[in-house]
């Protein structure tokens, strides 16, 4: 949460080498549009076993999972894919909103024939959509897994609360709908993610994350939330917060809001077995990528509960 601009860059490592220890990228039509997609380990899933399904960060490829794979092959089977518009997956003009995201994950697993139950892995925004994913289809779901979420669950009148108190001026709803309309309006953004953007955009406005006010409890399956906090307030963010007179008190507004996302997150939980918040100081956005390892043992982790669970 707290590097907002991480968000929206599309982090992409050489990773073409791990990406041959799964399956070659292969394309399906769903909905008349390709998507793109490899899977690995499907070979050797026994019935009623989860199977992994990566959804990554906004703007982000299947591909941005791949610093993973060295520490997860041979633990599980598992699936990556490029949402419409993304990588290599053609844009759908249909895909208007986060449960239209949701559906075509599912359509796709279902033409794939790739039956549940399904561990969720999502990172940024990709928190929100496998949330979102799990009240749709609650009954088909072994386990949550979160790698630093976004905070969709903070309220307006959290969000000022922590201008006031922090005395900023501007609140990270705003800033959020403000970065997004920067990106959307820069000429090197590419067709597909700037329709991703415009979604987001309109998810948040006029009211934050307005399609997920109501979602029923989790069921209680096991979910796992990581947490990057306390992080380093990067020379950007100075210079953004001067040139647009944001008035940010950056320091205590981060800690406000990281102490924000926390709470929401350990409330959601609450009532699940088999499920913990792990909170990471100085981490980056991107744990995954800065700490593999520490990553993938936390995910074979909660898939042995799913498996004890499910």
């Amino acid at each position: 949460m707290k590097l907002i601009a991480a968000l929206f860059l599309i982090t992409f490592f050489a990773i073409s080498s791990v990406l041959a220890q799964v399956s070659e990228r292969k394309l399906v039509a769903i909905n008349n549009k390709k998507m793109a997609y490899r899977t690995f380990g499907l070979e050797n899933r026994k019935i009623d076993e989860p199977i992994v399904v990566f959804e990554s960060g906004l703007g982000s490829s299947g591909g941005s999972n791949g610093s993973l794979f060295p520490f997860i092959q041979g633990s599980f089977a598992g699936i990556v894919y490029d949402r419409n518009g993304i990588g290599e997956s053609e844009l759908d003009s249909a895909v208007k909103t986060d449960a239209d995201v949701v559906k075509r994950l599912h359509d796709l697993l279902t033409t794939l024939k790739i039956s549940p139950p399904y561990l969720l892995v999502g990172h940024s925004i990709g928190g929100p959509f496998i949330r979102l994913f799990a009240s749709k289809h609650p009954e088909e779901i072994a386990g949550l897994f979160f790698i630093d979420p976004t905070d969709f669950m903070l309220t307006k009148e959290e969000d000022d609360e922590v201008k006031f108190k922090t005395g900023s001026k501007t609140g990270y709803q705003e800033l959020l709908s403000i970065n997004l309309q920067n990106i959307i309006k820069d000429p090197s953004t590419s067709t597909g993610f700037r329709h991703e953007l415009k979604r987001e955009l309109d998810e948040s406005t006029p009211n934050f994350f307005k399609n997920y006010t109501s979602l029923p409890p989790l069921p209680d399956i096991p979910v796992t939330v990581m947490i990057a906090y306390n992080k380093h307030i990067e020379q950007y963010e100075t210079k953004m917060n001067e040139e647009l007179q944001l008035g940010i008190n950056l320091i205590q507004w981060w800690k406000a809001l990281d102490h924000l996302r926390i709470e929401h997150y350990a409330e959601m939980i609450k009532n699940n077995r088999n499920s913990k918040l792990i909170l990471l100081p100085r981490y980056s956005h991107g744990i995954h990528q800065q700490d593999p390892k520490l990553v993938a043992e936390a995910l074979i982790a909660t898939y042995k509960s799913c498996l004890r669970s499910y």
